[in-house]
């Protein structure tokens, strides 16, 4: 019998490798694919993208993806018939129709965050990273990096944030995550944002942290806007947040403001917020997601001169959040045990359905 066809999509940094390389290949056969194509739902997806992403994927039986990376909407699900288990890391990914895969009797298993199990997937690193994010905006670290490996020397004053105004657009898990760290070991004043949010679950999320009442202070959406230095954004994607902050929200930030996104691309109007940054119409902008990712490469991220002739300063990173090295490696150790698990016709550990 011809060993089961596993293709492995979207492992940047090939953490995976040894992980199926383990597995016993009389009976299995790995192929890797760390090149993410353009996602095959997204409307300025050229037909013959979708049709080379087709042509990888047909042969396969198993596919291991990473969470959001490619999606696989119904019209993708339905030209691959020989699919027949579907693995995803963490426990939760909206990039995969699970309706269409349950009807095509497709088995789908994600993975838990073994570093950080009381956390959730990847929230420590997540807040890890957006507090990485909000001191390199405040002080231009990789401006200043670059001037130094290139010749130059300081760039622009950095901007303290000791008591300034943290604004938290969607008070969960994350948000508050970042807010408590802001306030103990920087004195910020934090004001929050959701369309639900109320002051008094604010007030029982500060206390569930240790601090007092009225630490988290729930404004409305523009008066966040307006009075915040920073503002960082924690919002579950969906239809209902998709453009939450568009024109009118950048409009009203100041001139001397910095917006951090660690949440998703599409949350922001991606064509409000380039055009904001060229006219240096807030301080600087510190993305870890975006549209559409990875970034093309002649996307206006890369391709703009980001701080000069006016423009806002940009700092980018590539989507790494929750690119931790302890979580992939359990994601994907509990990926390959699915594969075990499958193949003996076991129940799969966190089936998604």
């Amino acid at each position: 019998m011809a060993p089961i066809k596993i293709a492995v999509l979207d492992d940047y940094q090939g953490i995976s490798i040894p992980k199926f390389r383990a597995l016993d290949p009389s009976k299995f056969e790995t192929s890797w694919f760390p090149d993410t194509l353009l996602p095959y739902n997204h409307p300025n997806t050229p037909q013959h993208v979708k049709d080379e992403l087709v042509k990888r994927l047909e042969p396969f039986e198993i596919i291991s993806t990473m969470r959001e990376r490619t999606p696989f909407p119904a019209s993708l699900i339905s030209r691959l018939p020989n699919l027949k288990l579907l693995l995803t890391t963490s426990t939760r990914n909206l990039s995969l129709d699970l309706a269409a895969l349950a009807e095509r009797n497709i088995p789908v298993a994600g993975a838990v965050d073994k570093a950080h199990p009381a956390s959730g997937a990847g929230s420590v690193s997540t807040t890890e990273h957006c507090v990485a994010l909000i001191l390199g905006a405040a002080r231009n670290l990789a401006g200043d990096d670059l001037s130094v490996k290139t010749g130059g020397w300081q760039t622009v004053p950095a901007v303290s944030l000791r008591g300034k105004v943290l604004g938290i657009v969607g008070l969960g898990r994350l948000g508050v995550a970042v807010a408590k760290i802001m306030v103990v070991a920087f004195g910020m004043k934090v004001i929050a944002w959701s369309e639900n949010l109320t002051q008094s679950k604010a007030d029982e999320k500060a206390r569930a942290e240790g601090l007092g009442e009225g630490v988290f202070r729930v404004v409305s959406k523009e008066v966040l806007f307006r009075e915040a230095d920073v503002v960082s954004v924690h919002l579950v994607l969906s239809e209902r947040s998709r453009g939450v902050i568009g024109e009118t929200e950048l409009g009203w930030m100041k001139r001397d403001a910095i917006l951090v996104n660690t949440s998703r691309g599409p949350l922001v109007v991606e064509e409000a917020l380039l055009d904001v940054l060229e006219r240096g119409g807030i301080r600087a902008a510190a993305l870890d997601v975006f549209e559409i990712e990875p970034l093309p490469r002649e996307s206006k991220w890369r391709t703009t001169r980001w701080g000069e002739e006016g423009r806002s300063r940009v700092l980018l990173t590539p989507h790494m959040g929750y690119v931790e090295e302890a979580t992939l490696e359990g994601w994907y150790e509990q990926q390959v045990e699915n594969v075990e698990r499958w193949a003996r016709g076991e129940a799969l550990v966190q089936s998604l359905y």
